[in-house]
C-alpha cells in the first residue's frame, strides 16, 4: 500500500507517514516498558529528579574531556536543545581546576540566513552564541580551550567534516525534536525520487554535514522554544552535523526531559530503535544501526499518551 500522506505538512516526509501499527505500539508503551527496551548497543536510562539528569549530562562533557591528550585529542559534539547543562559544565571544570586545553568541542548546528549564509553570533538565536555565553566563556581564561578547538558548522562545512577525522568525537550528545531529529537532521520533502517512499536508511545516512531546509514543525517548535512563538524569526534553513559525523562518534547520547519533544514522540523512537525500525521519516530511528546509543528520561517528563481535555 502507498504510504500516508503527513497530516502536518503534505510536502514533507515525517512520523504521521508510518503505517499505524508501529504508532499504536508506541502510544502504548508506559513508562516501565520504555525502560525495558535496553538492548546491546542501546541503552535507556532513567532519571527521577532534574538535579540528578542534567547533572550527569554535564558529567558527559567532563568524562569525555578528561580523555583527552596533546598527542590523542578529543572531545564532544553538544547540542542547543536541552541548554541546562551548559552552565553546569563550566562550574565544574573551574571547581575541578580540570585544564581542558587541549579538549575539543563541536557545535551539532547553527542557523542560516535567506542569503545562504550562517548567522552571526550576535543573532538572538545563535546556537554559538549559547554555547559561548552559557558555558565557554565561563571557564576560567587558565582552563579554557582554545578558539581554534571549538568547532562550528559555519563557514568552510568540508573542513568542519574532516575535523571528525583528526580528532576522535568520543560523544555526540543531543535532544530530540518535535519531527525526532537529532541536530537538524530533519525528514526530507516529499519531491522528485522521493514523492511515493522516503529515502532508503543506507541514503539517508550517506549525507554529511550540509545546509538543510527545515520541516516546517521544526520551524514552529523553535519558535515556541525559543522565541516565544515568534516564527518570523526562526530561519528556514540551517546547517547541521549530518548521520556520516555522527558515525564517527563513538556513543550518541540523547537527553529527553519532555521539553522539546511531547509523550508520544519519545515512546515512538525508542520503540523504533530498540527493535531496528529504521526509517528516513522519522530520522532519530536511523540510530538503530549505530553501535552505541544511550535514550536519557527524566522520569516524570516521560507523561502518558491519552486523550486530555484543557
Amino acid at each position: 500500500m502507498p504510504r500516508a500522506i503527513s497530516k502536518v505538512a503534505p510536502q514533507w516526509w515525517d512520523y504521521t507517514t508510518l503505517d499505524d501499527a508501529i504508532l499504536d505500539d508506541a502510544a502504548r508503551l508506559a513508562a516501565e516498558d520504555i525502560e525495558g527496551l535496553s538492548r546491546p548497543g542501546f541503552r535507556v536510562v532513567m532519571y527521577d529528579t532534574l538535579e540528578e539528569f542534567y547533572l550527569a549530562e554535564a558529567l558527559e562533557y567532563i568524562a569525555a574531556w578528561r580523555q583527552s591528550s596533546n598527542d590523542n585529542p578529543a572531545g564532544i559534539c553538544g547540542p542547543i536543545g536541552p541548554t541546562e547543562q551548559l552552565p553546569l559544565v563550566a562550574r565544574l571544570v573551574n571547581e575541578l581546576d580540570l585544564d581542558v586545553r587541549n579538549a575539543h568541542f563541536w557545535g551539532m548546528d547553527e542557523w542560516v540566513d535567506e542569503a545562504g549564509s550562517p548567522v552571526p553570533v550576535s543573532h538572538p538565536l545563535s546556537f554559538a552564541r549559547a554555547d559561548l555565553e552559557l558555558c565557554f566563556n565561563r571557564i576560567r581564561p587558565e582552563l579554557r580551550m582554545p578558539p581554534e578547538h571549538l568547532h562550528f558548522p559555519t563557514g568552510d562545512l568540508d573542513a568542519y567534516s574532516r575535523s571528525y577525522d583528526q580528532v576522535r568525537c568520543l560523544l555526540m550528545q543531543g535532544g530530540q525534536g518535535e519531527v525526532k531529529h537529532w541536530a537538524f537532521n530533519d525528514p526530507p520533502k516529499r519531491e522528485g525520487a522521493y514523492r511515493d517512499e522516503p529515502p532508503p536508511p543506507a541514503e539517508y545516512r550517506g549525507l554529511s554535514t550540509r545546509v538543510t531546509d527545515l520541516h516546517p514543525m521544526t520551524i514552529i517548535q523553535n519558535a515556541r522554544t525559543s522565541g516565544g512563538g515568534q516564527v518570523s524569526l526562526v530561519p528556514t534553513k540551517a546547517a547541521t552535523v549530518g548521520p556520516v559525523e555522527t558515525w564517527k562518534a563513538e556513543k550518541v547520547s540523547i537527553w529527553q526531559a519532555g521539553c522539546h519533544d511531547n509523550p508520544f514522540g519519545m515512546r515512538l523512537t525508542t520503540l523504533m530503535i530498540a527493535k531496528g525500525i529504521p526509517d528516513s521519516s522519522v530520522p532519530m530511528s536511523l540510530l538503530a544501526d549505530h553501535p552505541n546509543v544511550q535514550f536519557s528520561f527524566y522520569r516524570p517528563g516521560i507523561g502518558t499518551v491519552a486523550a486530555e481535555m484543557h
